[in-house]
This record gives structure tokens, sequence and C-alpha cells, in this order.
């Protein structure tokens, strides 16, 4: 499992369906040792904190081994990485195989996995085109964030090392199938409320789900 890409952006305005946006989601790749803070990676910065960004939402992870996927679906769109607003591209690691609450040691800093991602319109903006967004939903390749437990420093080559699993094995893939409705499960709902590191959000959403 390594680190293929490491990509930054900062916010830029774009014309979205007649109005100036202000988006991040543009980001391009980096070379080079880069700082890994609590909030971001150096050179990188959300443009709408309400939504993006904070402790929990610090790195934004998505499996390169989607991007085959989505070459197929969008046809005459050359794909590179960091493309789906990524900071990290990733091999070896998917929704599937890792879990919330698994701690990462990537280059010299640490991270826990925290929530998948959920899409959002400025996919759209990303691809140009509007049903970008849907397609990203029914795909359920969403990737996933990482808290900062220990600042340090990465770079694209990064081996990643899985180097604590929470006990409640709740995968990414999981948290996506219980809030898509995919999975109807109250064993794997209760195991998933019950993982440290979910995100209040998510937690509070999954507890809805139980009345």
């Amino acid at each position: 499992m390594k680190v293929l890409s490491v990509n930054v952006g900062t916010p830029e305005a774009h014309e979205w369906k007649g109005q100036l946006v202000s988006s991040s989601i543009f980001k391009h790749p980096v070379q080079g040792e880069i700082k890994v803070g609590r909030l971001d990676l150096e050179g990188d910065e959300q443009a709408d904190l309400s939504v993006h960004g904070g402790p929990d939402k610090a790195i934004y992870v998505y499996p390169f081994e989607h991007y085959g996927y989505w070459q197929s679906q969008l046809p005459g769109v050359t794909l590179v990485m960091g493309n789906f607003g990524e900071n990290l591209t990733v091999e070896g690691l998917t929704e599937e195989t890792i879990h919330i609450g698994d701690e990462l040691e990537i280059g010299t800093a640490r991270f826990v996995v925290s929530q998948p991602r959920l899409p959002c319109y400025k996919l759209g903006l990303r691809f140009g085109r509007e049903d970008m967004t849907r397609l990203f939903y029914h795909s359920r390749k969403f990737g996933f964030y990482l808290r900062v437990l220990r600042e340090g420093s990465l770079r694209a080559g990064s081996v990643i090392d899985v180097v604590s699993k929470d006990p409640n094995q709740v995968s990414v893939a999981d948290l996506i199938g219980l809030y898509t409705r995919d999975i109807h499960d109250a064993v794997l709902l209760r195991r998933a409320i019950s993982v440290p590191y979910l995100t209040p959000g998510w937690r509070d959403e999954l507890r809805s789900r139980q009345q």
C-alpha cells in the first residue's frame, strides 16, 4: 500500500450554473516532502469550511483502483490523479479493506480513518457535468477522510502502514452501505455507532436509523 500522488489546491472562482463558485476541488500533484498539519497538507486550503475541512476531514483519500471505473464511465475525459479533489491518491487501500477507526502511518505522520466522503455538487463543477454528483453517489466509490493524530510529512511513494485496527471492524464500505440503505443490518449499525473515532455527524445519522 502506498501513496501514488499528493495533491493540493487553493480556492479559485469558477462559473457554475451562471454563478461564481469558490472551490478548491481543482487539485494538482506536488513533488517532494509535504508537511502534514492538523487541518490540512502544506499548500492545501478549503474554500467552504462549513462543509469541508476541519479535524475530522483534514485529508481526503481516494483509491487509484477507482480510476479505471471512472475512465469507463467518462469516455473522452483524460483523468489525472487528484481529479476527484483528493489529497492522496493511493494504491492498495480501498473502502472495502480499511475500517473506520483504523490508524495509519504514512511518512512520519499518523492518521485515523474518520468517515467516508459524501458526494457534493462541486464534483459537477470539476468535471463540467451536472450529473456527476449523481454518478458519484451511485458508484458508491466515495473515498474517505483521515484525521491527523501526529503531524509530520509525506510524499508521493510513501508507504502506508496500518498500525492499529479498530476492533469493531466496520469498513468504510460498510458505513457507505448503511448510509445509502444498501445494507440493513442492526448488528452492524450498532457496531458502527460504537466506533470511538466515528465523527459526531455520522454517529447522529446512524442513531436516527435506530428509531
